[in-house]
Parts: C-alpha cells; structure tokens; sequence
C-alpha cells in the first residue's frame, strides 16, 4: 500500500513515438488536504475512489489505497467534488523494465506535461528517455491536488 514514485516535467513530445497505451482521465476531490487526499477518478470507462496519505519528506512515498468503483458512482460522487476537476490524457510507455505514465493535461492545466514513474524502492535506478526533463517530484505544485485548486494556467 506505500507508493513510491517520480515525477518529472516533459521536454518534447517524442513519447507519442513509444506510448503502447492511452485513456482519458477526469479526476475531482472529495478531500485535497494533504494529509489524506481522497479522489475520484474516471479512467477509460472505469471509476476508481483513492485515498493516499501524506507524502514522505522525500515527496517520493506516501500510503495509497485504490478501489475499482461502478462508472455510474463515479460520475456521481464526481458531482460532490471540491471545484477545479483535472482533465488529461495518460500516456503509458515502456522504458526498460518501467512504465512511465506521461499526462498531457487539459482545460486550466493546458500545456503541462508530467512524467511519473512508479519504483520498488526510493533507490532504484532507471532508464531516462531523452524526452524526460526536470524532476518535480518534491514539489507540491506539480500534485494533481494542487493542481486542482491552482491550475497550471494561473502560475
């Protein structure tokens, strides 16, 4: 249950060369404290409730507890949402023995491109592409949560 994973801004759009998969994801708040965030999320045409807990001070781990819900719940409890619904496209891509999911955000968040990818442990080593730039995964600004309420159009 303890996530651990990296995120990174994106410098081009060469990833759309070695993406294997794509789905839209609309995803609000019930709750954006960071304490404990908890989102809905429509993935494809599926729903998903997550609860993750507060991020470690390495912004790296942080508890996470997802649970596949009906479409049709989804949608409803999307309606009972804080303001401010994240809209993107995720892209996943193989990159040695790692996925990336890569997020072209949409709406107030247009122009952001985020990479993330998830590891076993906090000192795994892994494959760079050329199109990965900065790490951001320390900085909260850069959490669909924050995002959420100050979107990436207002910076």
């Amino acid at each position: 249950m303890i996530e651990i994973e990296r995120k990174f801004l994106v410098t081009s759009t060469a990833f759309l060369d070695e993406f294997r998969t794509k789905n839209r994801i609309v995803q609000g708040y019930l709750s954006s404290v960071p304490e404990r965030t908890v989102r809905v999320r429509i993935k494809g045409d599926k729903g998903f409730l997550t609860i993750k807990g507060k991020s470690s001070d390495s912004g790296m781990s942080r508890m996470e507890w997802e649970k596949e819900i009906a479409l049709e719940e989804a949608e409803q409890l999307l309606l009972l949402c804080e303001a401010g619904v994240i809209d993107k496209i995720r892209y996943e891509i193989p990159v040695g023995k790692h996925l990336y999911e890569v997020d072209v955000f949409s709406g107030e968040n247009e122009g952001l491109i985020l990479a993330e990818i998830e590891l076993e442990s906090e000192n795994e080593t892994f494959e760079n592409p050329n199109w990965l730039g900065m790490e951001v995964t320390n900085d909260t600004r850069y959490y669909n949560a924050y995002l959420s309420q100050k979107p990436f159009k207002t910076w």
